[in-house]
């Protein structure tokens, strides 16, 4: 089992900045592909970014690709979104999740089978 804790969010004016964390518990989540998700009110759940088990491979939405990074620390357990040039279409509840593969990035979220709790980010214009 693995559990996932998000952290970051907030209200940030258009064109700041937010950095989430997502910590894991149980295992470790050095053997996992980490994804990013988000889902806005109304909307279904869509893929944001994802990073391979040793941080080698990235992907990234189109929507955020050139303002978003995904990083990792195997180390501390921890994966982070860096969220730049922030836009108010960008509001949602942002999750983490792990899924059980090293080397393949999915943006399925049905591939992940570890979900954190979300954290919400609010981009005013």
């Amino acid at each position: 089992q693995v559990q996932l804790v998000e952290s970051g969010g907030g209200l940030v004016q258009s064109g700041g900045s937010l950095r989430l964390s997502c910590v894991a518990s149980g295992r470790t989540v050095s053997a996992y592909t980490m994804g990013w998700f988000r889902q806005a009110p109304g909307k279904e759940r869509e893929f944001v970014a994802a990073i391979t088990a040793s941080g080698g491979t990235t992907d990234y939405a189109d929507s955020v690709k050139g303002r978003f990074t995904a990083s990792r620390d195997n180390a501390k357990n921890t994966v982070h979104l860096q969220m730049n040039s922030l836009r108010p279409e960008d509001t949602a509840v942002y999750y983490c999740a792990a899924k059980a593969t090293m080397f393949t990035i999915s943006r399925l979220a049905r591939g992940y089978g570890y979900w954190g709790q979300g954290t919400q980010v609010t981009v005013s214009s």
